[in-house]
Order: C-alpha cells, then sequence, then structure tokens
C-alpha cells in the first residue's frame, strides 16, 4: 500500500538562491536593477534601499549573500557602507555599481571591503557575469576599471611624492582628513572638534591645496593609502562614538 506524504510532513527543500540587497537612491534604477537580476532563477532581491542608513537598519534580518550598492548616496557614501557591511555582516560579499570611474573612486572602494567594482554603463551580461563571480567568493574588476588600478600600480612614484608632501600638514589638518575620510560632513567634523564650520572649510582647502587633492574621494584615497583610517571596524566604532557625542551636544 502506497502512502502519499502530507505537505505539512514533506522535507522543507532550503532556498539555495543567492540573496541579494540592492543599496541605490534612483528609484527606477534601482526598480530596472532588480527586474534585471531577479530574470536569473537563481538570483532573488531580498531587499531594497535608497540610503545607507535604511540598509544598516535592516542588514542583520536580510542574511544578504550579497550587496550591490552605489558610492554616490544621500547623507552617507557607499564607502562608509562597505565599511560598516564589513564589520556587521562579514560574509556578505560587496559588489559596487557606480558611474565613477576613477583611481581614487576605486581604490578606496576596494580599500573599505568591495569584492567587486562596476561601471553602470555595463552591459547585462558584464553585471551577471560580475554578480556570479563575487557571489563565488572572487573578485571582479570592469576591463576599464581594471586598467586604471594596473595603471596606478606602475606609477606608483606619483603616490610616494604624494605621501612625502602629508609631511607639511599640522596636526588639526590631519584629524580633519581622517573624519573626511571616514564620511563626516563638514558640520558634524566642526560639532565634535568644537569649531566652526568656516574654520573646518579652511583645513579642508588647505588640505586639499597642499596634498593636490581635488575631493572627498581622493581624501579618503589619500588617508587609506597613508594609515589615517585604520580598519573598517575602527572606523564603525569612530563613527558611533561620533554619533554618541553629537546626541549629548
Amino acid at each position: 500500500m502506497s502512502m502519499i506524504e502530507s505537505p505539512s510532513s514533506a522535507a522543507i527543500v532550503p532556498d539555495s538562491r543567492i540573496r541579494i540587497v540592492l543599496v541605490e537612491d534612483h528609484t527606477i534604477l534601482r526598480d530596472g536593477l532588480k527586474a534585471l537580476i531577479e530574470m536569473e532563477p537563481d538570483f532573488t532581491v531580498v531587499g531594497e534601499f535608497g540610503a545607507v542608513d535604511q540598509c544598516l537598519a535592516a542588514i542583520d534580518d536580510l542574511l544578504p549573500d550579497l550587496v550591490l550598492t552605489d558610492l554616490e548616496l544621500p547623507e552617507r557614501s557607499g564607502i562608509e557602507l562597505l565599511a560598516r557591511l564589513t564589520h556587521l555582516v562579514p560574509k556578505a560579499r560587496k559588489l559596487v555599481l557606480t558611474a565613477h570611474s576613477g583611481e581614487e573612486h576605486v581604490r578606496a572602494a576596494l580599500h573599505a571591503g568591495a569584492d567587486g567594482y562596476v561601471l553602470k554603463d555595463a552591459d547585462r551580461d558584464e553585471l551577471i557575469l560580475a554578480i556570479r563571480t563575487v557571489s563565488a567568493g572572487q573578485q571582479f574588476l570592469c576591463e576599464a576599471v581594471a586598467n586604471k588600478v594596473l595603471c596606478s600600480y606602475l606609477s606608483g612614484g606619483a603616490s610616494r611624492r604624494v605621501a612625502a608632501t602629508a609631511q607639511s600638514i599640522t596636526g588639526r589638518e590631519r584629524e580633519v582628513l581622517t573624519r573626511i575620510a571616514l564620511g563626516e560632513s563638514n558640520k558634524i567634523i566642526a560639532r565634535s572638534l568644537a569649531l566652526s564650520v568656516k574654520t573646518i572649510e579652511k583645513h579642508r582647502s588647505n588640505l586639499m591645496r597642499k596634498l593636490n587633492l581635488h575631493n572627498a574621494a581622493a581624501i579618503t584615497l589619500f588617508a587609506v593609502r597613508n594609515g589615517l583610517t585604520g580598519d573598517p571596524e575602527s572606523a564603525v566604532q569612530f563613527d558611533a562614538a561620533l554619533q554618541r557625542n553629537a546626541s549629548v551636544s
């Protein structure tokens, strides 16, 4: 006599799909990415966010295998998100999808914990390949980005010259530089150091002039190269302390 197993007693087959979280502040693009990704039967989008804080608030419950994030996000940067994710969900892989192809952006993302880097002009096949490669535990750099990293490595003498210039910055400028590299705004830095915003802006201007840096991403790269930011966990702890101080003042 045959027996038919009831649904309640049947073995539950675990979901083996790759769990992906999207962090992109443009809703239309985010919706398009989700639709594109879920065309793959072994991919599933388990979370969609438009800002860093939204993602961080939910990440523990989502258990993602991979986080796909832009770098330019409101309030806080994707660089900070990468560093925090490395601490909060160390097993999750991290893939950057951005319009920024500058060497300083690439270096900053990789040092913050990115496992892959793809530009937004990539086609669907390249993005899917990047997701699969990174999810498999490997690194992925799109061709244009890989060429920039290689060229930068071959011209390492320029980096050493910039590092030597760092000796000319003051102690206060060094502190401001570190906080900028950790993603803090001029207002937050001013509050933490008990200085005016105009004073912080002046320090920032002096730093860019002395070090020949032109934006926050370049400052982040310089700070990472010269050991001013510490590891990702230190950055997270530093920011937590900063928020506590801000709430007290």
